[in-house]
């Protein structure tokens, strides 16, 4: 496909400022050893990819869409899932071209490889999607998923459902990520604890009890995240306990 057919890509190859590209490979931890490892970036700020995808994503098809989420560039990525998350919003009662995204973005997960990528898609979709639906899928990644990011999908997805006052696969899924036989990646400690931490707004008697019985074997950061929000008393509480 020329490059001139894809507005999309297009409109983000025009706004790289290359300047901005060492301080996002820092921020992105795409040194060696880092989770984001060889990761290219453009130097486009978030603001302006969505700026960019509110100005053309009725007119980005799934072909444009598949050239740019295979974008060795970060941004590109990001834009396609913006993209892909404004498709679904405004399908209405389109549940095909619903399905269609939702579809996309499951095919396509091997290039949703960074915390960001993951958080501001996968609710807005496969949340959004399954809030009327069997939920096996998100236990499945949150268990068995083949890197961190599928694994934080299926914790981050149940963001949707904690909004809409259904609290338990957060609760359920973040027992399965202290059921972990191995070390609990600091990512999906964070993503647990914020979700957790987010349940608790909603009902913190729930999170309270729930943690009286699971703290002591919390990771801490996972525990301080999901008690931030928490009263001094009650936060020192979980911390000696654990």
């Amino acid at each position: 496909m020329p490059e001139t057919a894809n507005m999309l890509y297009s409109l983000m190859m025009e706004a790289r400022e290359p300047e901005q590209v060492p301080g996002l490979a820092r921020f992105f931890r795409t040194g060696p050893g880092e989770y984001g490892e060889g990761d290219s970036f453009l130097g486009i700020k978030v603001p302006v990819t969505r700026k960019i995808v509110r100005g053309c994503w009725k007119e980005t098809g799934f072909a444009e869409l598949e050239e740019c989420i295979s974008s060795e560039f970060h941004e590109m990525r990001l834009a396609a899932l913006l993209t892909l998350v404004q498709k679904f919003a405004r399908a209405g009662s389109d549940r095909e071209l619903q399905r269609r995204c939702v579809d996309f973005y499951l095919s396509h997960l091997r290039y949703v490889n960074n915390w960001d990528l993951v958080d501001l898609s996968c609710y807005e979709l496969l949340g959004a999607w399954l809030l009327d639906k069997d939920r096996t899928m998100l236990y499945e990644l949150a268990r068995s998923g083949r890197t961190i990011w599928e694994k934080r999908i299926g914790m981050v997805s149940t963001m949707k459902f904690v909004r809409n006052g259904d609290l338990d696969d957060c609760f359920a899924i973040a027992g399965i990520f202290l059921e972990s036989p191995e070390p609990l990646h600091d990512l999906l400690q964070k993503a647990a604890g914020w979700l957790l931490r987010e349940a608790g707004k909603r009902d913190e008697q729930r999170l309270k009890d729930w943690l009286e019985s699971r703290c002591t074997k919390m990771p801490r950061t996972m525990l301080r995240y999901a008690i931030e929000r928490m009263d001094e008393e009650t936060r020192r509480h979980f911390m000696a306990v654990r």
